[in-house]
């Protein structure tokens, strides 16, 4: 995507691009589904399936790459954490194509070792970047971002291609991080029903999970 989009274009073209992967990848499913934190929820996307179709991963990579760019720079951020498991693969790349060194934060504390919760060298002052692929109550983010705080990180942004809509930017807001998230799940899901992706009681589904309803 080209850097001199304006932000209405980029957030368009991203929001084509992203529908068009999640219809190719099936990555949208609807029935009953158990969320990490124990959430019921009618429907489920799940982009952990993104980096097995290379081209929709290239492309998804370039839109976090191209967003973070745009909103922070390469310089308001010393290290980037990914969040076990969907954010990981996603964040690999932002480290990689920014330069910056990779950690990411266990989902429990390590027995063994060195009993850290935090994977790689992060140093008391470093500003870390947690990146994920969605958010829906914030919870992942608010404990890496704790964890990376408890070992003498600095913590204030979290990047992430999704937000569902269920109350993680106000939790995180709380907690001092601020969300950025590429698209809402209500845009993506109008998009969706645009496109003859989801039909009327998809589309009602979806937009009932969210904050306002």
């Amino acid at each position: 995507m080209r850097e001199n989009l304006s932000k209405d274009d980029f957030r368009r073209r991203a929001e084509d691009l992203i529908c068009q992967v999640l219809r190719k990848t099936l990555a949208l499913e609807f029935g009953t589904f158990k969320l990490p934190n124990g959430k019921i929820t009618p429907y489920y996307i799940d982009l952990r399936v993104i980096p097995s179709f290379p081209d929709a991963f290239e492309r998804i990579s370039e839109i976090y790459i191209d967003a973070i760019r745009r909103e922070l720079g390469g310089d308001k951020f010393d290290r980037v954490s990914g969040i076990p498991l969907a954010g990981m693969a996603f964040a690999v790349v932002v480290a990689y194509r920014f330069h910056k060194p990779f950690i990411y934060v266990r989902q429990a504390r390590r027995l063994s070792g060195r009993e850290r919760r935090v994977e790689g060298v992060l140093m008391p002052g470093d500003r870390v970047l947690l990146i994920d692929d969605l958010v829906t109550t914030g919870l992942s983010l608010e404990r890496a971002a704790k964890a990376i705080r408890a070992e003498g990180g600095i913590v204030t942004d979290a990047f992430v291609l999704l937000d569902r809509e269920e109350g993680g930017e106000e939790r995180l807001v709380r907690n001092g991080v601020k969300l950025h998230s590429i698209l809402r799940i209500s845009d993506v899901a109008r998009k969706l029903y645009d496109m003859n992706v989801i039909g009327d009681e998809e589309l009602r589904v979806i937009l009932s999970q969210t904050v306002k309803g």
